[in-house]
């Protein structure tokens, strides 16, 4: 508690029989008697007492800023791809803010994705509810469609495959659940599969709008917002998803969209996804 202190009160119930004023500064001389190392500041005070008279008289404060947002759900429901890193929770954070209900899926690949990287995953989904309560985590068994993709596809092509067969999938899911667009945590030309034309080859798989917050932010400024929300130190446990497991050592970074569309034809994909769906498990916080 600082040394310098101000009183502010509000009537909503004027029959009182002290004004507004009146009030504050009795409150004030008794707060100097009680406590000799106080004192008054009413331009720049460490903190502030507040007063409202209503049905009964409430006293609160000092204050502490919130993240300034809109009401939780008031702006619909969005579903979030979140993965283990650093970036999709800050992601999801930042709709939420903007008063998005968040409801997240994970896609788990087993044997190659361990226990401990549901488990982180699931650790910042039930961390990210702290700032929108009643987040629904749909963890997906992906195997079958991540094998399909290196059986089948060339291997610069495996991240941006994998990529479009998650976007195809969450679009499924967003119809199911009522979720009115999709949340990346892609940012402008981190990774080869963040370029412009690999986000127009991902996106070209959902008619859903595809929400983006951090496209133009850098890693820092996305670390120190990760730090902000408590997500970053989880985020940095050192449990691969498939998206990082399977990375090419030499990725495409400017694709053609006709040619990858072709081969994303010829995995045949739709019937694992479709199963995919069936099996996924909910796990809400």
């Amino acid at each position: 508690m600082g040394k310098k202190f101000k009183v502010e009160t509000r009537r909503a119930d004027k029959g009182f029989p002290l004004s507004s004023y009146e009030i504050s500064c009795r409150v004030g001389e008794l707060l100097l008697k009680r406590f000799p190392g106080l004192g008054v500041d009413v331009h720049t005070p460490d903190w502030v007492m507040n007063i409202e008279i209503r049905e009964h008289a409430y006293l609160y404060g000092p204050s502490i800023d919130g993240p300034y947002g809109l009401p939780n759900g008031s702006s619909g429901k969005g579903l979030l791809l979140l993965s283990g890193g650093i970036d999709s929770p800050v992601a999801g954070w930042m709709m939420a803010k903007r008063g998005m209900t968040i409801e997240a899926v994970y896609f788990h690949s087993a044997p190659f994705t361990s226990e401990k990287a549901r488990e982180k995953v699931e650790t910042l989904a039930r961390t990210l509810s702290g700032w929108a309560p009643g987040i629904e985590l749909s963890v997906v068994p992906f195997t079958p469609v991540l094998a399909r993709i290196k059986e089948k596809a060339l291997d610069e092509e495996v991240t941006l495959l994998l990529r479009a067969c998650m976007t195809r999938f969450a679009t499924l899911l967003a119809e199911r659940s009522g979720a009115k667009c999709l949340i990346t945590g892609e940012s402008l030309g981190q990774v080869a599969s963040q370029t412009v034309e690999s986000m127009a080859f991902t996106g070209s798989f959902t008619e859903l709008p595809v929400f983006r917050p951090l496209v133009g932010m850098n890693k820092e400024e996305i670390i120190a917002i990760a730090q902000k929300i408590d997500t970053f130190e989880t985020s940095n446990l050192p449990f691969a998803d498939c998206c990082v497991l399977f990375s090419p050592a030499h990725p495409l970074i400017r694709p053609n969209l006709r040619k990858m569309k072709l081969s994303f034809m010829h995995l045949n994909v739709e019937s694992l996804l479709l199963e995919a769906l069936e099996k996924t498990e909910k796990v809400t916080f």
